[in-house]
Parts: C-alpha cells; structure tokens; sequence
C-alpha cells in the first residue's frame, strides 16, 4: 500500500500530513498527485468524499514551494461552485502549507470588495475563487491572470448546473496556454467532456469509481409518502420526517436534511425547532457570516440538524456525519449521489432517507438507473389516517295513517288560512273552481265599453 511519503510530496507537506493523522493517500490521490507533481494536465473522476480537495493541494503547495508571488498576479487559482467550497479549500492549504511561507486569497461574495483587493495587492500564491467574483475583480482591473501557472476546476459538474460554464470558459482564455490544468468531477456531462477537450492538453485520467456510484458504506432506504387532503400535504411530510429521525434515535448523531427549495428549507427548519430539534437552516440567501457560523456549529458538534439546499450538497467535507434525509428527492439524478455523499465519507458507514411522493416517483426512478440499483422501501413511521366508516342512518319511523306525508293534496285537512285554503272545514279550493266571475268572461272592448 502506497504512503504519503512515496509520493515526492514537500517534505514540510508531509509533515502538515502527518500532524493532520494522515498517512495513507485515498486512490484519487494516488494516481492524480504523481501526475500533477510532473506538471500533467489532470482529468479526476471519484465520487464525493474521496479525498478530492487533498488531490490538487498537495502537489500545488509543493509545486508553488519555489517562487515568489507578484503584486495583482497570482501564481495559481483555484475555481469552485459556491463560497462554502471555495472556504474548505481554503482551509485545506492552511492545513497543509502552514509550514511554507505561501500566501492566499479567498474571494467570494458576502465579503467586502476592500478587503479582497488589499489581499490581491500584495501578491497571492494562491488564489481561491467563485467564477462570478473572479469576474467582477478582473472587470475592476484588479486582478491580472497572465501569470497564473496551476490552474484547478473543482466539482466541474455542479459549475455545469449552476450555469457557470460560459464563465469557466471565458475565465481560460484569460489565463496562459502555458498553464497546468488540474479538473475534478464526479459526473461528466458531454458539456465538461467539451470543456476537456477544448482547455486540456493529454490530461492523465484518474477515475476510481463509475461515475455517479454511491458509497458501498451508506445504507440507502425510501419511504413512499402518500399524503392526504393537499392543505395537509406538507404538514403531513414534515411530520414523516420527525419520525423518520426519532425512529434511528441515538445512531442519528447528526444529520444534514435536504430540500429542493429555499422556502421549504426555511419552514422546515422552523417546524423542527417548533417540535424541539436542535435545527438551523443553510442556504444562498442567507449572510455568508451566518452561513459560516451555522456551518461551524454542525462541525463542532453543537449544531445536530443542518437543513440545506444543495448549496450544501457538494464539497463540504464534515467527516462524521451519520444521516442524510432528503426531505424532497432531488429534481436531477446526479444530485442525490452529491447529497448522500455527504454521510459514509472516508470509509465511515452512514445512511442516507428519502421521502418521495407521488409526483417524484419519476425522479426517483431517474436515480435509481443512475446508480444501476433499487433503493429498499422502508415503511412509513407515521401510520396514514384511516377513513372512518360511514355512520349508520337512523331508521324511519313508521308514519301514524293521517300523517301529512303520503296524502294527496285533496286529501289534507286545511289548518290555517292561506292561499288556496279554506277554514270552514271544507275541501282545499282549487285554482277558481267552477265559479267564474261573469267580469273575466267579457272581452277587453266589452269592458271598456262597461
């Protein structure tokens, strides 16, 4: 078995390594570090959580150990979906340069322009960005590209989704042709296949796994919900899920839950703290200070439900997650691999819940050929409403003879005065009988003529 230390790794790397309890490299690390250290272009295919980030850092910190960053220039740069990604990467050099003198900048939104130019004015080695604040700090002739050496596309496939393939492609024109490029997804679409083809020259390709496979370690299950009337629909589920986290008990040491839209992402992080959960919510509309803090709180443990849209669903390494629950099944196939892959991560066994309903039962299916197995059906916790039976109808009363009901008109006995009624004891009267008044025989001329 391959060591850490087998690989020409920077000696002061390997000793970041080892203080971090690292010692044997994952097989994306195995076969993209040898190849990104001879300066090869890389093309990484491995499911989440397999050690992607570790692929490219490693041999970037040691490749850029000699050299000395220029004012506006960076050495290289390192491209990534969402500003939660773009922070752990960040996090991943810290862990693994803090014995090199190399210096980073972080730019993402939620984060003062002022701040981010003063970093880039002296110089970074290291320059770890979203695509949209890359551009905008290019566009304000801040930011020069022209020296960037490494170059790094992280989860390639969720930039696809996210719509920032026109900004990948723009941002490598941008750069040198000279340039080392180092590109990781889990899924290959024919648009990044292009990409590939287009900004990669003779990439050494690295996949470990079938694309889109979920870890053999996360026990995967599906609870069919069939909701009652629709005002109820959502109530209902919400309840499901309680049950579904109540019914694993102590296993469920924390969980991350997800929801299709950011709306729901809120009310359900509202109905858990109304039921008592410890529960708070992640996604892009929130503050990035907010989204930081929440994010330390369920790393630290003193956070147990983390409620998120897939803003959270790719790349955030939080080794010891235990459940995934995917409160609504994820409109595209590819993201359910994304989300349960953040439970069973480094070996750890996990398990991954699903709620569906009768609208995404084509959705789910859609995953299912995806990862070329069924996902078991698991019962629902919260039993469904029985219908309650129809109440008996009293039985009729038998009628007395005279009774009103069941006699024709002629036959009743007038009680009051009214309408056609007499008093006298007599018959009901009918229309006129046979006393016409002599007046209404007469005709109109005859009348007036009277």
């Amino acid at each position: 078995m391959t060591k850490f230390n087998e690989l020409n790794l920077n000696p002061k790397v390997l000793k970041a390594i080892e203080e971090a309890g690292y010692e044997t490299p994952t097989p994306i690390q195995e076969g993209a570090i040898p190849a990104a250290l001879e300066g090869r272009d890389v093309l990484g295919i491995a499911q989440t959580g397999t050690g992607k980030t570790a692929s490219f850092t490693l041999p970037m910190i040691t490749l850029l150990a000699r050299g000395r960053a220029r004012a506006r220039m960076p050495r290289s740069l390192v491209l990534c979906p969402t500003r939660e990604l773009a922070a752990q990467v960040a996090e991943n050099f810290d862990t693994y340069a803090k014995h090199l003198k190399l210096t980073k900048a972080l730019l993402i939104g939620g984060v003062s322009f002022k701040e981010q130019d003063a970093l880039i004015d002296r110089g970074v080695d290291v320059l770890i960005a979203t695509p949209g604040r890359l551009l905008d700090h290019f566009e304000r002739g801040k930011l020069l590209l022209t020296g960037v050496q490494i170059m790094v596309v992280d989860e390639a496939d969720r930039m696809l989704d996210m719509g920032f393939i026109p900004d990948i492609e723009r941002i490598f024109s941008l750069t040198p042709f000279t340039r080392q490029t180092l590109f990781f997804s889990a899924t290959m679409a024919p648009e990044i296949e292009r990409i590939t083809d287009t900004f990669l020259s003779a990439p050494t390709r690295v996949e470990v796994a079938r694309q889109a496979t979920a870890s053999e370690t996360i026990e995967q299950g599906v609870v069919m919900f069939k909701g009652g009337r629709r005002d109820r629909e959502a109530s209902q589920k919400r309840k499901t899920l309680r049950a579904l986290i109540d019914a694993e008990g102590e296993k469920c040491t924390n969980a991350i839950i997800f929801c299709n839209r950011k709306t729901d992402v809120d009310i359900c992080t509202k109905s858990l703290k109304k039921y008592g959960y410890n529960a708070a919510a992640i996604h892009g509309d929130l503050d990035q200070s907010q989204r930081m803090k929440t994010l330390d709180g369920f790393r630290d443990g003193s956070l147990r439900l983390l409620v998120a849209s897939d803003v959270a669903a790719r790349g955030l390494d939080i080794p010891s997650v235990s459940h995934v629950f995917n409160f609504d099944v994820p409109g595209h196939a590819e993201d359910y691999v994304h989300r349960i892959g953040r439970t069973g991560r480094a070996g750890r066994e996990g398990k991954a819940i699903t709620i569906c309903s009768g609208r995404d039962e084509k959705a789910l299916a859609a995953i299912e050929s995806l990862i070329q197995k069924d996902i078991p059906r698991i019962d629902n916790p919260v039993k469904a409403d029985e219908p309650k039976p129809d109440a008996p109808k009293p039985e009729k009363k038998a009628k007395a003879p005279d009774s009103k009901k069941g006699e024709s008109r002629k036959e009743r006995e007038p009680k009051t005065r009214g309408r056609g009624r007499r008093d006298d004891g007599g018959p009901a009267v009918v229309g006129m009988g046979d006393h016409l008044p002599s007046f209404i025989a007469l005709s109109f001329d005859e009348r007036r003529a009277g």
